[in-house]
């Protein structure tokens, strides 16, 4: 179970990380959206999930490098918004989750329109 501190947190970043990449020159991450954060150890680690499901597999590990790249900015960003002392270090990943909502969300159309067709 998560501290409400930390909990609070991810929430903050979930506001302003979006915002951070808004104003970033690379089309790629510029409206990225942000599906989750999170915080490891206190403040110091976070991993950010970004819905890639707009890019194909093979252009996904140039999304991870423009976020690590622009890490710098967003730091900043967050720091200057918030007025933290020290702001966590962000890992990028692609959320697979959605994806996978996605698949499973097609399935349960495939099997009713099967059910209707065999009435």
């Amino acid at each position: 179970m998560k501290s409400i501190n930390l909990q609070r947190t991810e929430s903050l970043l979930m506001e302003l990380v979006p915002e951070a990449l808004s104003s970033m020159n690379d089309h790629r991450i510029r409206s990225l959206p942000i599906t989750g954060i999170n915080c490891k150890n206190g403040k110091y680690d976070a991993i950010v999930y970004f819905d890639g499901s707009d890019f194909e597999d093979k252009e996904i590990p140039g999304v991870v490098s423009a976020l690590t790249k622009a890490s710098g900015r967003i730091k900043s960003y967050v720091l200057s918004a918030t007025g933290w002392y020290k702001c966590p270090t962000f890992k990028f990943e692609n959320d697979k989750s959605l994806e996978k909502s996605k698949n499973i969300e097609d399935l349960f159309r495939k099997i009713e329109k099967d059910k209707k067709s065999d009435s």
